[in-house]
């Protein structure tokens, strides 16, 4: 099948939606969205057109897992870190979570990144990275952290994202 394809991430931009043949329509989803972006897009679609997509199954389940778990963070948090790529949609969401959670979220790659203008000695800072974040990146952090001022660092338990290598974890400093 061949055609136009439009790309839409909010339910809002629905409404606007333009198409020549409306009876012959599909959806697919990007893996790194979460379910609750998702299916209020997907809902909007159904409800304007007669429209097939993918199960949601396919949505990846680290993506929610860890969205759910910066929700529960924002809560006793002052700041955010998102460890991941700056063109990783997964992290660039998991940003966005935070900050619409009410916390100061910043994207960062690597150590280098980290800004001390960001903390003060009773700034609650939680962790969290990107499906892709190499763990040995979020330890180089967790080191760099550790020199801007004396913290303990405790794991922050969240939902088990079962993968082929093995469980990732949201950390609160």
């Amino acid at each position: 099948m061949e055609g136009p394809v439009s790309v839409l991430s909010r339910s809002a931009e629905v409404s606007n939606l333009q198409v020549a043949h409306p009876d012959r329509l599909a959806y697919v989803t990007q893996t790194t969205l979460s379910m609750d972006d998702t299916l209020e897009v997907i809902e909007t679609l159904k409800n304007r057109f007669h429209i097939q997509g993918s199960d949601l199954s396919n949505i990846c389940y680290a993506t929610q897992t860890r969205q759910n778990s910066v929700r529960r963070q924002a809560k006793s948090i002052d700041v955010l870190l998102v460890v991941g790529a700056r063109n990783s949609s997964n992290s660039n969401r998991l940003r966005e979570v935070g900050e619409q959670s009410g916390v100061l979220a910043y994207l960062i790659e690597d150590a280098d990144d980290l800004n001390l203008d960001w903390f003060s000695e009773k700034t609650m800072v939680g962790m969290t990275a990107g499906a892709s974040a190499p763990e040995e990146t979020v330890q180089k952090i967790l080191e760099r952290l550790r020199t801007y001022y004396p913290c303990t660092i405790r794991e922050m338990t969240s939902e088990p994202e079962p993968t082929q290598f093995g469980s990732s974890r949201s950390l609160g400093l």
